[in-house]
């Protein structure tokens, strides 16, 4: 018998999410807080007290990564080499279309603090319970984003029990399923521009994502600094804090 109910999950999460709610759910990399609208982003926003140049990623599946995304032929081919012949989770970053109908209606604020330079982040393949809810987000053509549940700073959250109060307060609805897989990273996911292949966050999985691209695409990825905190960065990126 299973004992985590996925799909059932997944609507009563995105239920909230559709009126506007705060849900924290369960992704392999960590649990994030989510949000599909400005009000419920602001709330996500201000409880993780992030700073002003922080954005907000997008959770997809491949299917709607591959039209929101402007990418090249190369650059699909590095997405597709890592998330299904690999299975790893990653943090997409491409150029976007901003006529997307997932995108096009945004508001302006939400836009400005999900996008950077002409570019939008994505995360991919982050476990059962993402494919699920991104399959409803793409059903509905409700775009969701977010970033990790926890304090900004504050190290990556694989156990509900470990998320801050501050975090757990402003959730409509929180999905707990446990021990998430790659906590012995304890990091979010690795961000990597698939055109620039431009290293935003060295998280989980990273070692491998290298291992990729470098057998599959003859890249060099940069080495991951030795012994940094939980989830570490480049220095002056704002992609995301990712803790």
């Amino acid at each position: 018998m299973a004992v985590f109910d996925v799909a059932g999950d997944a609507k009563r999460a995105f239920a909230v999410l559709r009126r506007g709610g705060v849900a924290i759910v369960p992704h392999n990399i960590g649990y994030a807080a989510l949000g599909g609208s400005a009000s419920a982003l602001t709330r996500i926003f201000n409880a993780k007290r992030r700073g002003a140049a922080k954005r907000n990623a997008m959770v997809a599946n491949l299917a709607v990564q591959g039209d929101v995304h402007r990418c090249s032929r190369r650059g699909r081919d590095i997405v597709f080499a890592i998330v299904e012949d690999y299975d790893l989770p990653l943090g997409c970053i491409a150029p976007y279309r901003a006529d997307h109908p997932m995108l096009a209606t945004l508001d302006a604020d939400t836009l400005a603090a999900s996008t950077q330079d002409g570019t939008l982040a994505i995360l991919l393949n982050a476990g059962r319970f993402h494919a699920a809810l991104t399959r409803l987000s793409e059903e509905a053509m409700l775009p969701l984003f977010g970033s990790s549940a926890n304090l900004s700073l504050g190290g990556t959250k694989f156990r509900v029990e470990d998320i801050e109060a501050e975090i757990l307060a402003i959730a409509d609805i929180v999905v707990d399923h446990g021990l998430q897989a790659f906590h012995r990273y304890a990091a979010s996911s690795t961000l990597l521009n698939v055109e620039t292949l431009e290293v935003s966050r060295f998280g989980s999985c990273y070692a491998d994502i290298a291992y990729v691209l470098k057998r599959h695409f003859g890249v060099d990825l940069p080495p991951a600094p030795p012994r940094q905190p939980p989830c570490f960065h480049v220095p002056n990126n704002d992609r995301g804090d990712g803790q």
